[in-house]
């Protein structure tokens, strides 16, 4: 078992803390087994068995308890009036109107919610009305490239490749990376999410009757497979229309909006909005979209060549979120970078290429960098060995041991 130390010290840190820890992200990038590491914590440090309530709503054996009473009166039935109860509700997204057993679980004194979900609709609509200011959350992600080659070892380089290829799910760190096993093990969560669950959250009583229902699962994969091959490039609901249109599909843009959005929803593609540097304002049109997980891209589009640097720029996105920073890109007047990494009071700037060597993409890549005439840090993360140093105060870094960095 992979020990996913950065989550579940966040777990630790809000322990006993008045809010409901909310751990959200894909399906099977580890949510379930972080859980249970920190009940394992809990048992450590003198909780005792029976203070532990804990209910995976994927075990038939629960499934009496999708009902939201039926859930609330066989926790409460369980808790000990004079001891502090760990209440730990996974996938609750599957209880329509759970929202209401947890709100009536929170306000008991000696309770500690934790619950998890695979879609970001369940925190919307009720459940952040109703528990506004009571939650925080800890959206999880598949493992880095750290925690992969943790487990790994080796040659780092060949790792990485390895990571490029075949994604960070924890559970493929348990079998033998073959193409074969790979594609069966990520057919299984593709299609779980892009069916079971996107299906889950139509079904859902808090659904909000003036969105458009996803009934169309071939357009919903078609729809995947454009954002997949369009990784690191800026596009827009009336690109993706275009395209559909192009290829012989007729679909109006608010419903390619609707379909994207689900796909944001459950975790598989993550919007990035652009920042303009200059003018110190978000700009509300054509977003970036990275995928979750390279694994599930090289899935989706098995024979594709990748450009190699849209595949790091894709991985150093996810890296940075990890790291806490809210990530856009940035635009100049002229030119644009990749991400603005913003963390408290500090502010990155990052240019992310595979290669620099060649003296055009070399004055290309810094060429942005120069324009901004802050002082906050500039930092070029490449592949290559030979172009790394300080460049007028640019730093040029590579990418593979940045992200083994603690």
């Amino acid at each position: 078992m992979i020990i996913r130390k950065k989550y579940l010290n966040k777990l630790i840190s809000w322990k006993d803390h008045d809010v409901i820890k909310v751990v959200t992200g894909i399906r099977r990038c580890g949510k379930s087994t972080l859980l249970k590491q920190y009940q394992d914590y809990l048992r450590d440090n003198n909780v005792m068995e029976e203070q532990i309530i804990s209910i995976n709503f994927e075990d038939l054996k629960f499934e009496e308890l999708l009902d939201y009473r039926a859930l609330y009166e066989y926790v409460e039935n369980k808790i000990i009036p004079d001891k502090k109860m760990y209440i730990f509700l996974d996938e609750i997204q599957k209880v329509p109107s759970f929202e209401k057993a947890v709100d009536s679980l929170y306000i008991k004194n000696n309770v500690d919610v934790y619950i998890t979900g695979s879609n970001a609709y369940m925190l919307s609509s009720d459940l952040s009305t109703l528990l506004s200011g009571r939650y925080v959350e800890i959206s999880m992600l598949p493992l880095s490239f750290k925690e992969f080659y943790e487990v790994k070892s080796g040659n780092k380089e060949e790792a990485f490749n390895e990571y490029l290829k075949y994604g960070g799910f924890p559970y493929l760190m348990n079998m033998p990376l073959n193409d074969e096993q790979l594609n069966m093990y990520l057919e299984g969560i593709y299609n779980t999410v892009i069916v079971k669950d996107i299906e889950e959250r139509e079904n859902k009583k808090y659904l909000d009757p003036n969105k458009r229902k996803i009934t169309n699962i071939v357009l919903l994969k078609t729809i995947a497979r454009y954002l997949a091959s369009t990784v690191g490039s800026i596009i827009s609901v009336k690109n993706v229309t275009g395209y559909l249109t192009s290829s012989g599909r007729k679909v109006s843009a608010s419903t390619v909006d609707d379909y994207m959005e689900a796909l944001q929803e459950a975790f598989i593609f993550y919007p990035v909005e652009r920042f303009d540097i200059s003018g110190k304002k978000i700009l509300k049109t054509l977003n970036k979209w990275y995928i979750v997980d390279l694994g599930l891209r090289n899935y989706m589009l098995p024979k594709e060549r990748y450009d190699l640097g849209f595949s790091l720029e894709n991985i150093v996105y996810f890296e940075l979120l990890r790291r806490g920073y809210r990530v856009c890109v940035g635009k100049t007047d002229t030119s644009e970078i990749d991400f603005v990494a913003q963390k408290n009071d500090e502010i990155n700037y990052f240019q992310v290429t595979a290669n620099m060597m060649d003296q055009t993409t070399f004055d290309r890549e810094l060429a942005p960098l120069k324009s901004i005439k802050d002082n906050y840090r500039k930092i070029v993360l490449t592949l290559d060995k030979f172009t790394l140093g300080n460049y007028d105060g640019i730093e040029v870094v590579n990418a593979i041991d940045w992200l083994l960095e603690e």
